[in-house]
């Protein structure tokens, strides 16, 4: 199982032409510029190769995968036809989202997450080139008391010794919960430090670092190398600090992007969970601004 694994993640990124070389990258690599798909979902569930040509049409050249967790597909296509319909699109797909999986459906355990079927999972995501498995969101019956999360950063070592095999590196992508204290401790600080840092590195989602209070440099500068990707959405500066579009908000992200190195950034992906009016429109207005000011 594993050496096909490597077999087919090894072929798979030589043949869309990811294999970089170190010393080929930049702080912030302007070869890539991607997008978090769950921004374009609904248009994604209806037209999935329309929804890439258009993303594509804007200038994004990666995506990130916002689906696979209980259909164990792709946008419903298994690993070898999604993997075609992004090479036809002119698109790699470094990082996709899945889920732990310790939330029941309807009673029944959810396939393709970490803790049900993550071997294929694995052997899927090799398939279609993924660099990177992220653990996208714990439920609220997925969290718990400091003891609980000691056991989540075992869970999510599993995953991450899985992952290895296969050339994948495990993520974990945060919101503001794991920055409440629960006594005297963040949660985060509980999965960065109980964690293999080899074996579980994070992605930096932005806006809710920055929305718990917390300064992303100082996370980035405390543990170097930690969070090889990052979530990149503004906030609004209304009381309710809305999603809003890169570089029409309040965070500064020419600073930020200033610390990619320490950060070990490999991507960044820009993500809108609520938009306005028109996602296309929203996602246009980002990649502008971030290719005028930050790559």
């Amino acid at each position: 199982m594993t050496s096909r694994r490597s077999f087919i993640k090894a072929t798979t990124l030589a043949s869309a032409g990811l294999l970089i070389r170190p010393s080929a990258l930049l702080p912030v690599s302007s070869r890539y510029i991607g997008l978090q798909l769950y921004t374009v979902r609904d248009a994604m569930q209806q037209n999935a190769a329309g929804t890439l040509q258009r993303v594509a049409g804007l200038g994004y050249n990666a995506v990130e995968g916002a689906t696979y967790t209980g259909t164990q597909q792709f946008y419903g296509m298994n690993a070898k036809a999604f993997a075609a319909l992004l090479k036809q699109q002119g698109l790699v797909m470094p990082s996709s989202h899945y889920r732990l999986g310790a939330e029941k459906m309807k009673g029944a355990d959810v396939k393709g997450t970490m803790l049900h079927g993550w071997d294929k999972a694995v052997d899927d995501a090799a398939t279609v080139g993924i660099q990177y498995m992220v653990c996208a969101f714990l439920s609220p019956q997925e969290r718990g008391n400091p003891d609980h999360y000691k056991q989540l950063a075992a869970d999510f070592n599993k995953a991450g010794e899985t992952c290895k095999k296969a050339g994948i590196q495990f993520c974990y992508h945060n919101h503001d919960f794991e920055f409440q204290q629960q006594n005297g401790q963040y949660p985060y600080d509980i999965l960065l430090h109980d964690t293999d840092a080899g074996l579980v590195k994070m992605e930096m989602d932005i806006y809710w670092v920055t929305r718990a209070g917390m300064d992303p440099v100082k996370l980035m500068n405390e543990h170097r190398g930690r969070f090889p990707l990052w979530h990149v959405k503004d906030m609004d500066s209304t009381p309710e600090r809305k999603f809003t579009e890169v570089g029409s908000g309040t965070i500064n992200f020419k600073n930020i992007f200033k610390h990619a190195q320490e950060a070990g950034l490999k991507y960044f992906f820009v993500e809108e969970d609520k938009c306005p009016g028109d996602p296309f429109a929203s996602i246009a207005k980002s990649i502008g601004y971030i290719k005028k000011n930050l790559v």
